[in-house]
């Protein structure tokens, strides 16, 4: 079995950062999502890679009125009423034509029928798992919204990505949520990584301390946690859905590290050699509006990965998957 390269992106556009940025505070970046989302198609096409798209359900809808006729009744309670997406629906535009950071079905339709890639689920509305005020039962309304407001574009969504990546499965608490996305036909997920640093959050040993929260940037110029590469039938002993953690988070460019770019690019090609010459999974992540502003150094640094890609495949034999063939592969293995 040949090592696999996993890329998976969260697309959300506002919806993944309306609790912490309006729109005008970061405009740039959410206004050329589109254009990044052409470039990465193109660039991902040019190198046979496949992507696959976590994709908010609410960026599904067509207009204003579809947004609220596929919004479930049982929302989700959160005891922080800013995590509340369907407080600032009323206030969005009508449709993609006037509001193009709340709607995106004309892109959506684009990704689809490239057909190399995958449309997975992001939630349908940013679903925050460990927020305080929630319940399964709201989780699983959210899921049943995700799946139905794709159906009618003929798009089986098979795959999640939690947002915040808020998901233990190796905790009891969480493990209703895994459930409820199998019954929905889920079968594959993103983890994070087993490094405590990772982790924070959810460590109360941790949490609250600054240097801890530290750790995950210095992380990705300088080897702190390994190559973070895996054999997935290790990572999914007695799994609910087929856990496909991440790797890496590919950082944006940042003018004022600049210095450090090459290092953080070392750390991912070194893992990436790691994995194609030990048949193990190598999974990349990022949001595309993370591209937003400064595109031109961020698609020469993928560019550089997608490099490495190709003479890997050549070399080893390492093999572009979406999420979802990935877990197919696992689960039904030749």
């Amino acid at each position: 079995m040949a090592g696999h390269f996993v890329i998976s992106l969260d697309y959300e556009i506002h919806w993944g950062v309306f609790d912490k940025k309006s729109v005008n505070d970061y405009r740039e970046n959410l206004e050329n999502v589109s254009l990044v989302i052409d470039k990465l198609i193109a660039l991902s096409d040019a190198y046979n890679i496949k992507l696959t798209f976590a994709t908010v359900g609410l960026l599904f809808a067509k207009d204003k009125n579809e947004t609220l006729n596929y919004s479930p009744q049982n929302k989700p309670t959160y005891k922080n009423k800013n995590l509340d997406p369907y407080s600032i629906i009323e206030s969005n535009g009508l449709s993609e034509a006037d509001d193009p950071f709340h709607y995106a079905l004309s892109k959506i339709l684009e990704i689809k029928d490239n057909r190399n890639h995958e449309i997975g689920t992001h939630t349908f509305s940013h679903f925050y798992c460990h927020a305080i005020g929630q319940t399964v039962e709201q989780f699983n309304a959210d899921i049943y919204a995700a799946k139905t407001i794709a159906k009618p574009l003929d798009i089986n969504l098979k795959s999640i990505v939690f947002p915040k990546n808020q998901i233990n499965p190796d905790d009891e608490i969480d493990k209703p949520y895994l459930e409820v996305c199998k019954t929905h036909g889920i079968t594959s997920f993103r983890g994070k990584e087993k490094s405590f640093i990772y982790n924070i959050h959810s460590t109360k040993k941790y949490r609250n301390l600054l240097i801890f929260k530290a750790l995950k940037p210095l992380d990705a110029y300088f080897n702190l946690t390994g190559s973070n590469t895996y054999k997935l039938k290790e990572i999914n002993k007695n799994a609910i859905i087929c856990n496909i953690p991440s790797s890496r988070f590919l950082r944006p460019y940042n003018s004022k590290l600049k210095i450090l770019e090459p290092l953080k690019l070392r750390r991912i090609k070194k893992a990436m050699i790691y994995a194609a010459k030990n048949d193990e999974v190598f999974h990349l992540w990022w949001h595309p509006h993370n591209f937003g502003s400064n595109i031109e150094e961020n698609f020469k640094n993928l560019e550089t990965i997608f490099k490495t890609y190709k003479n890997l495949n050549e070399r080893y034999g390492f093999q572009s998957q979406t999420m979802t063939s990935l877990s197919k592969d696992f689960n039904n293995p030749s």
